[in-house]
């Protein structure tokens, strides 16, 4: 799929996703290792706990924020300045994660840099039904996560490079050689983001009217979230979906951000885990890019439904196989197969069932089913793994959650129908 056949706006909102990606892969893989360095002393338990406890306290802050924000986004001309807003926290402290600081202190900065980046992700998702045609959602959407893999495995390859090559060739400590990792991956999530802050235009969006003041903005805001609920309670297949994605994407965001932690915490070399997860950002490529051409032939809902079989399946493997760094890199690999697919086809199957002009709204309630989904799902990783001692099965009950996501999906109608 050649990006020469996007349109300029397409290309510059898929280069998004190459910038963000990075992040996202460098908080999946080298941060967990880090700060379990950096936490001296914590068995592996109280590491796996403590990680799980900021990822919930950054979706939590995310999924409370994100109704009234995006409906307030939803008015024209709105929208690029909150997803300016979110970003520049997000990188500020990206680069702030590069001084020197204690585990709280340091966990304190993820925290806010994970709300930041995962915020102005809830905005750029909503730009996708203003940058192309409900015909091409599902392809743009795929391309944006496939390009997003491989392209940040170039930062990603670059602070390897510098973590494992520094110490001797250059004579860096290895910590330094680690925290200026946040300094080239911030650099480069700046630079992929700069063209479609140029470039996006909001093509649907309220209007406001005549003399309308902020405080009567406000007050329209929550009483259009009182009417959007309302719309979609009475949606049977909107509705469905989203308790369905509720549950199902809790389990593939919970195996995506615990489970370098949880390799750690096994005792796998943090080479091989990282190594590992690289491998994965490649077998993702082609495998997103994949999807988005299969939902053209089999429907976008029955592509999801494989894909929750399919971690189903990993989670299991996770549970009961996982012991040695081989078995490491083929849960990595069989993540990378259906990761992609199932978070782009999620995204624009989403977007072909609300009303454009009000996306952003849609897309904030959408991010309280897939943010308290993560919520839930590392807080009871966490209390499974602190009441047992036993990681094992705080990953198994991980299983739960995608068996009740995908019960739900199966008693949707063919996408094809409504999507």
């Amino acid at each position: 799929m050649s990006m020469t056949k996007y349109t300029k706006l397409e290309r510059n909102w898929v280069m998004y996703d190459v910038g963000n990606s990075a992040l996202v892969l460098l908080n999946t893989s080298i941060v967990p290792i880090y700060f379990n360095a950096i936490n001296t002393g914590a068995s592996a338990a109280e590491l796996v706990s403590a990680w799980a406890n900021a990822q919930t306290v950054a979706s939590l802050v995310v999924a409370l924020l994100m109704p009234v924000l995006g409906s307030l986004a939803d008015y024209a001309g709105n929208k690029i300045k909150f997803f300016i807003g979110f970003f520049l926290t997000g990188l500020v402290l990206c680069f702030a994660q590069a001084i020197p600081m204690g585990a709280l202190p340091f966990l304190v900065a993820y925290v806010v840099c994970t709300i930041g980046l995962n915020s102005s992700m809830t905005f750029y998702d909503a730009m996708l039904t203003d940058v192309t045609t409900d015909e091409r959602m599902d392809m743009v959407s795929s391309s944006g996560y496939a390009w997003g893999y491989v392209g940040s495995t170039i930062p990603f390859i670059v602070c390897l490079a510098l973590i494992f090559g520094g110490p001797a060739l250059l004579g860096l400590d290895s910590m330094l050689c680690t925290r200026l990792s946040f300094v080239i991956t911030g650099a480069w999530w700046l630079a992929f983001t700069v063209p479609l802050i140029r470039t996006y235009r909001q093509r649907f969006g309220k209007e406001r009217g005549e003399g309308e003041t902020l405080g009567k903005i406000c007050a329209n805001t929550f009483s259009g979230l009182a009417k959007t609920m309302r719309s979609i309670a009475k949606d049977r297949t909107l509705i469905v979906y989203m308790l369905a994605f509720f549950f199902y994407i809790d389990g593939v965001h919970t195996v995506i951000s615990l489970a370098t932690s949880y390799g750690a915490a096994l005792g796998i070399d943090s080479t091989q885990l990282v190594l590992a997860l690289l491998v994965t950002q490649f077998v993702a490529f082609p495998s997103a890019i994949a999807y988005g051409k299969l939902a053209g032939r089999f429907g976008t809902l029955r592509m999801i439904i494989a894909a929750v079989v399919a971690y189903c399946g990993i989670v299991l493997f996770a549970a009961f196989a996982l012991k040695t760094a081989t078995e490491f890199w083929i849960l990595a690999i069989l993540v990378g197969l259906f990761q992609g697919g199932i978070q782009a086809l999620s995204r624009s199957y989403f977007g072909k069932l609300v009303p454009k002009e009000r996306s952003n709204e849609y897309y904030g309630f959408f991010d309280i089913f897939g943010r308290y989904a993560s919520v839930m799902g590392t807080f009871l990783v966490s209390v499974i793994t602190a009441a047992t001692g036993s990681a094992n099965l705080g990953v198994l009950s991980i299983g739960i959650l995608l068996v009740v996501g995908l019960v739900l999906l199966l008693t949707l109608p063919d996408a094809r129908s409504r999507a």
